[in-house]
């Protein structure tokens, strides 16, 4: 095998993200249910017999000096002594500094299709030690589907999510993580969510987020960002829910039905040409899990 093409590098959502404690080195420790979308980044590898590592933007955009890819693809071939190399193009799509997990789940595609093209057979267990140190998300986007992740993302519990729709946009600015966690706006939620009996098994996206939990990090986001604040404001007044995701600056709106009339389409695109340029959004769905589920098994 020399090239594998077309691996989907899908978005995640949290419908709720709550802040539980703090760790003694300064991380803090949450809960939070995240979902794949079907908005997604593309990547295209190659295999190179030369060792060397590079990394190419399908858009024509500009190319980071480092980013996850690279790093993915570097940790990988240390810690198994792999001679071989790649060639790495990557189709960007997900809008940066969402809190979508975009390059999480760039470094998980990476790792899952060099340890295919590189013939190194790590076990899913294995890989994810690995993506823990490159981020605390990274795990998640190699274990396949919807979870309850706790830790500092590192502690997953897969749970079975009904397939939801969701309005998802975002402004231009972007949010820095550190800021929003040394907040005072910064919120703690002190009931923990029961992995056994939760309400995900029993309700939809769409309750969850209109009747269960928060994200903890919204109120400090709301106040630190006019973007954060807008899309609040027009998704709950279009779509009657809105609720920041992550860390970063993306906002979504659960929609209920079945989408097929295109209402929702056409009400998000005018949404979006009455805001100033550099807003993105689209409709997306849930995925059931990750397209390349069972490439770690």
């Amino acid at each position: 095998m020399k090239a594998l093409h077309d691996l989907a590098a899908p978005a995640k959502l949290n419908l709720f993200l709550h802040v539980v404690g703090k760790r003694a080195d300064g991380y803090h420790l949450l809960q939070s249910l995240f979902v794949l979308l079907d908005w997604a980044d593309t990547l295209h590898v190659e295999r190179r017999t030369d060792g060397q590592l590079r990394r190419h933007d399908v858009l024509g955009g500009d190319l980071p000096a480092d980013d996850l890819c690279l790093r993915a693809a570097r940790l990988l071939q240390a810690e198994t002594c792999c001679a071989l190399g790649a060639d790495i193009h990557l189709e960007k799509r997900l809008p940066a500094g969402a809190g979508m997990g975009g390059g999480s789940s760039d470094a998980a595609t990476t790792l899952l299709a060099l340890n295919r093209l590189w013939d190194l057979r790590l076990p899913l267990p294995r890989l994810s030690a690995l993506g823990l140190k490159l981020g605390a998300d990274v795990p998640f986007f190699l274990g396949g589907g919807p979870a309850l992740v706790e830790g500092i993302g590192e502690i997953l519990h897969p749970l079975s999510v009904p397939e939801q729709r969701f309005a998802v946009i975002k402004g231009p600015g972007g949010l820095a993580t550190k800021e929003i966690f040394s907040s005072e706006l910064l919120a703690r939620s002190e009931n923990l969510a029961i992995v056994a009996g939760f309400p995900a098994l029993a309700g939809t996206a769409e309750n969850l987020v209109s009747g269960f939990g928060r994200n903890d990090l919204q109120p400090a986001a709301e106040g630190i960002s006019s973007d954060v604040r807008d899309a609040l404001a027009l998704l709950s007044e279009h779509f009657g829910n809105a609720r920041m995701t992550g860390s970063g600056a993306a906002v979504f709106a659960a929609l209920s039905g079945d989408g097929k009339d295109g209402k929702d389409d056409q009400s998000l695109a005018t949404l979006l040409q009455a805001r100033p340029e550099g807003w993105t959004g689209r409709i997306c769905r849930s995925l059931a899990q990750h397209p390349l589920a069972g490439w770690a098994d």
